[in-house]
């Protein structure tokens, strides 16, 4: 793509070149590359081309960054992928590129572009080895093989995708809701007056109360508790689940994981090793009715006679992952989720089947589960473990709304 080398544009010169093509296109390998970038950011960025020049590679690239970027996180991201879609020939010159033909990369290209994912850039002698000719490829790369896999169904996953699945789940972050406790601590800016601190600060003015010391109430992390389904109906899922469980446990302090088929394993202690491999085969060891027939019903019920008091004591978020079959007693589901909804701060149900566009709620164990759960959320795919950790993050606001 031919730069102008002029700041004067107008937006029909831009609409009748490639330059809006190409940047709808560099939008998108952004959004591939998990910037988070919206029709109105580009919308702006195509607006900035009037005032910018783009004869100059450099002015170009910091109004894109200033447009695009949101977060301190993604900039190097973006300089990575800016380097790979306008990459320069000489300054101010970036060259023409035909999109269509590299919408199927071949095997050099995904090289790189899991260098890319990974953050890897390959040895250094190889990168000197790169014959100079080379430069005049240029080249777009618009697969990314994470993006697909974000989108990608558990269920549909492939040996290879599952070992990558795995560490982009190692390395999601996850932040949960916190909760107010009855102590408090020395705080500038606190609503509670602390009299004994305040007393003794006042003692070198000969007890005339000139500093008033405060405090405020002290937050802590609500607990986790896990409870999944690994009857027969969720097989395809059940693997890739447990190392959902895996990740969070290892991420999070207190969270409780249980189990459940036709009855309800807890597995806690077995999902504490370092290697998620051997935690996951562990907790297989301790699971006897993998892949069984499923009564949600009991398994809710042992919980709340058997766990409730121990893992509920703090305002615990529950997670129930499950596509609702049940061929036990419906009644006894309903009353045994409502007893576990007001014993928990937050019941949320995750579904695999949600993901689908044409679910609809239908079978009985979610019909008595709806009324008694605060949120109904998909778990078919990385998006939706996204989702949820953007959901669980987004709680974490008292603290900042109180002093």
């Amino acid at each position: 793509m031919v730069l102008a080398k002029s700041a004067e544009m107008n937006p029909q010169t831009v609409s009748e070149g490639n330059l809006l093509r190409n940047c709808v296109l560099f939008g998108r390998l952004l959004r591939m590359s998990g910037i988070e970038v919206t029709p109105t950011q580009m919308v702006d960025l195509v607006d900035s081309l009037q005032y910018v020049d783009i004869g100059n590679k450099y002015d170009f690239k910091n109004s894109a960054r200033a447009l695009l970027v949101n977060r301190q996180t993604d900039l190097e991201t973006f300089e990575q992928a800016f380097e790979i879609f306008w990459r320069a020939r000489e300054e101010g010159d970036l060259r023409e590129v035909d999109i269509a033909s590299l919408q199927q990369p071949n095997e050099q290209q995904k090289i790189e572009i899991q260098q890319l994912d990974t953050g890897d850039d390959g040895d250094a002698h190889e990168q000197e080895d790169v014959d100079a000719d080379e430069d005049d490829l240029e080249t777009v790369y618009t697969y990314s093989a994470r993006e697909m896999l974000r989108q990608k169904d558990f269920g549909k996953l492939r040996e290879d995708e599952l070992l990558l699945l795995k560490r982009l789940m190692n390395k999601m972050e996850w932040s949960l809701p916190e909760r107010r406790t009855r102590r408090s601590l020395l705080h500038p800016t606190g609503n509670l007056l602390d009299l004994r601190q305040s007393f003794r600060q006042n003692l070198r003015f000969g007890g005339e109360f000139l500093q008033l010391s405060q405090r405020r109430r002290k937050y802590k992390r609500r607990p986790v508790v896990i409870i999944c389904d690994i009857s027969g109906s969720m097989e395809r899922y059940s693997r890739v689940l447990l190392q959902f469980i895996y990740a969070i446990s290892s991420d999070l302090d207190k969270v409780e994981s249980f189990v459940f088929s036709t009855r309800l394993t807890r597995i806690t202690k077995q999902l504490q090793h370092r290697n998620v491999d051997d935690a996951l085969d562990e907790a297989a060891l301790a699971i006897r009715d993998w892949a069984g027939g499923t009564r949600i019903g009991d398994a809710i019920k042992r919980f709340n006679f058997e766990w409730g008091r121990r893992v509920l004591g703090q305002g615990a978020v529950v997670l129930i992952i499950s596509d609702g079959w049940d061929r036990g007693d419906i009644a006894l589901l309903a009353h045994e989720m409502d007893r576990l909804h007001r014993s928990c701060h937050r019941l949320i149900w995750l579904n695999p089947l949600l993901g689908a566009a044409d679910y609809e709620p239908l079978v009985r164990g979610i019909q008595a589960a709806l009324p008694h759960i605060d949120d109904f959320l998909p778990v078919h795919n990385l998006a939706s473990l996204e989702q949820l950790a953007a959901l669980l993050s987004k709680w974490r606001s008292p603290r900042l709304s109180r002093p």
